[in-house]
């Protein structure tokens, strides 16, 4: 049996340190210990995490620090933990113990701390849109500066050019182009 440890960032200018060193005081091997600094909103795209999981064993326990380090919905922790159980390979939470799914309780934890981790990334999301929303009122959050070169689509439409040429020449989407050259058109 060997214990699996994975840590997860954000973003790159937030250390791992912590959460590794965590993890091999609870026994992970450091050749055992894959980290990222990755989004964790969802499962996908995460090689580490994909390595970790790839790399467990039957009677392995895979180990992070805090729920949230592994997944942020309900949906993608279900499907971690199921991919572990059918491996027959443990999962354990240092910061939250009662977090164990070798026990019939620690089961039971993890299914209602999923739940509220999910319910507190929805909250802070709607709490980000509706300040937006209210900086928008204000005229101080514009959104996304328009990038496309309407007056450059406009020109090479004008000297006869179809919307896969102008795509080519001007490195954009021949979609954007057209939707460009409709705008122009109304």
């Amino acid at each position: 049996m060997a214990a699996i440890g994975y840590a997860r960032v954000s973003s790159t200018g937030q250390s791992l340190e912590v959460q590794t060193e965590k993890l091999i005081a609870a026994g992970v091997e450091p050749d055992h210990l894959f980290a990222e600094k990755r989004s964790g909103t969802t499962a996908k795209d995460r090689p580490e995490l994909d390595a970790a999981l790839r790399s467990v064993r039957k009677g392995d326990v895979l180990i992070v620090t805090k729920m949230d380090r592994l997944a942020r919905s309900v949906s993608d922790l279900r499907s971690i933990v199921d991919q572990l159980n059918t491996k027959g390979v443990g999962f354990r939470v240092l910061d939250q113990a009662a977090v164990d799914t070798t026990t019939p309780n620690g089961r039971l934890m993890l299914n209602m701390l999923a739940a509220f981790a999910e319910f507190e990334t929805d909250l802070r999301k709607e709490r980000q849109r509706e300040g937006i929303e209210k900086a928008k009122d204000r005229g101080v959050y514009k959104g996304r500066p328009v990038t496309l070169p309407r007056d450059q689509v406009k020109a090479l439409k004008a000297e006869g050019l179809g919307a896969t040429e102008i795509a080519k020449r001007l490195s954009m989407g021949r979609a954007s182009v057209y939707r460009l050259l409709n705008e122009v058109a109304a």
